[in-house]
Formats: structure tokens, C-alpha cells, sequence
């Protein structure tokens, strides 16, 4: 594929698919967000390439390479984000998460309270009950601090990628 073809329509829908992902997505962030936003990376990086390096801000070739980065930062903020969920390594991000487990141990104590007639006919059932509301708690709780910070990574890979791919295209306009 030529590097001189501009106004590749591919980003675009790639670009709306992954926003309507991040927008469509309910509760926590589940490992199928990671299959898309990989799927959409490898579509982007077979069907779209930036065209020649040119000088200017006003460039073509900035505004592609815009595009390009930022849609990338995206794809790969929706691939990442089932990881920044569940491992604080990859998030470590102080005080953020510290309320999750709280939030899940207030929502132990509501179904118990909510339940309590019921809690001498089947103490397994309202234990049952009590970790699975428990759970649902702490993973909305992950979810919404995830999608908060999800921007910093996907802006942060954008900008990643835009030097990565500006200091390589100058590098190849020079030979």
C-alpha cells in the first residue's frame, strides 16, 4: 500500500468502534473489551498507513499522524482496561482504589439488612447472596475509577506513538 494515500477512511470507523465500546460498556470492564480493542489495533496497523512525511504543522501528515496516535491510544486504553481493573500494579494510582473494597463490604452488610427475615430459612443462601453483591460492588467501583483514569493511558500512548512514528517517518524523509 502506498505511503501517499491520505484520508484513509479505516481510522475513522476504528476510531467510532472502539468509542462506542468504551461508551456501550455496563459495569466492570470484561476480558472481551481486550479482544476488541486488539482486533481493531490489528485492523488499524494491516489497513492504514500514514502518508509521507512532509514538514509543517499544517501538514497532511500531522493531521494524520493526530488521528492516527490518538486512535491507537484508544484502542489500546479499551485493551488495557480489563488489566488496570484487576491488577494494581498496572494501576497504581494512589487512593484510588483503596474505597472499592469498603463500597463491597457496605453492600455485604445492606443484603444482609435487606434479607434478614429470610436469613434463618437458608444462612447459605444469604452468605451466597451477601458475595455476590459484595463482588458486583467492588468491581463497579474498580470499573468507574478505571474509566475515570482511562484517559491518561490512552493519551499517554497517543503521545508515545506520535513521537515513535514522527522520529521514524523524518528519520526514513531524510534518506
Amino acid at each position: 500500500m502506498s505511503r501517499d494515500i491520505s484520508g484513509q477512511p479505516g481510522v475513522i470507523g476504528i476510531a467510532l468502534g472502539a468509542v462506542l465500546t468504551a461508551m456501550l460498556a455496563e459495569g466492570s470492564w470484561q476480558w472481551f473489551a481486550t479482544y476488541i480493542g486488539v482486533t481493531l489495533l490489528a485492523v488499524l496497523f494491516s489497513l492504514y498507513r500514514l502518508p509521507t512525511w512532509t514538514p509543517g504543522l499544517r501538514s497532511v501528515y500531522v493531521g494524520n499522524l493526530t488521528a492516527y496516535s490518538l486512535v491507537v491510544g484508544l484502542c489500546v486504553a479499551i485493551t488495557l482496561a480489563p488489566m488496570l481493573q484487576r491488577w494494581a500494579w498496572l494501576f497504581p494510582m494512589p487512593g484510588t482504589r483503596a474505597r472499592c473494597p469498603s463500597l463491597g463490604t457496605y453492600e455485604r452488610i445492606r443484603t444482609e439488612a435487606t434479607l434478614a427475615n429470610l436469613s434463618g430459612r437458608d444462612a447459605e443462601a444469604l452468605a451466597h447472596t451477601q458475595e455476590v453483591q459484595s463482588h458486583a460492588a467492588v468491581a463497579d467501583c474498580l470499573s468507574a475509577t478505571t474509566t475515570l483514569w482511562l484517559p491518561v493511558y490512552a493519551v499517554g500512548v497517543a503521545v508515545l506513538v506520535g513521537l515513535g512514528a514522527w522520529i521514524t517517518d523524518r528519520v526514513r524523509g531524510r534518506n
